[in-house]
């Protein structure tokens, strides 16, 4: 397994872990995706409603194939085998980097720009250097926005432990 996926998916843990239990909890997935919706100011009801719905399935998938010792929440020792078969998850990773990035893109223009990518990674928990780094690894264009798709490939990529040297890798900082 590639230090650096288990680094990425470490990172994640800790900022789903919204609550600081040392499980993810359904809970905590509420938590994160009230805070990521309400700072989307700009989006419409639909983009929020499937921001929402993604962080469920997300969490539904979690638990339904990770929790092995069935007390209704996952440690991130159950967490890291999402690196080992991520396949396992593409549906609601997929589902999941589609909504945000389409949340990201409130007027439908298929660009989305820096202070909307900043306050939704933000909203996540990121640090703000890093989603800076992560924002121009991506290649923003003059106006300072990226694609849409770029972005749903970077947020697939983050979780594919065979991917090395990813833009995503700038999120955990020191691995590039």
């Amino acid at each position: 397994m590639r230090i650096a996926a288990i680094d990425r998916v470490r990172l994640i843990f800790t900022l789903f872990d919204v609550d600081r239990t040392g499980y993810l909890e359904a809970e905590d997935f509420e938590l994160m995706a009230a805070r990521v919706v309400a700072v989307a100011t700009e989006s419409g009801d639909a983009a929020k409603t499937a921001m929402l719905a993604a962080f469920r399935h997300y969490w539904t998938a979690l638990v339904t194939g990770l929790d092995t010792d069935h007390d209704g929440r996952v440690s991130f020792e159950e967490y890291a085998a999402c690196v080992l078969s991520p396949e396992r998850f593409d549906a609601a990773i997929t589902d999941f980097a589609e909504a945000l990035a389409t949340l990201g893109d409130p007027d439908g223009d298929g660009l989305i720009e820096r202070r909307v990518f900043v306050a939704l990674m933000t909203a996540i928990g990121f640090e703000r250097a890093n989603i800076d780094a992560l924002f121009e690894a991506f290649g923003p264009s003059e106006d300072d926005q990226i694609t849409v798709s770029v972005w749903i490939t970077g947020i697939k990529d983050y979780y594919r432990p065979e991917k090395t040297g990813i833009a995503g890798d700038h999120l955990v900082g020191g691995l590039l």
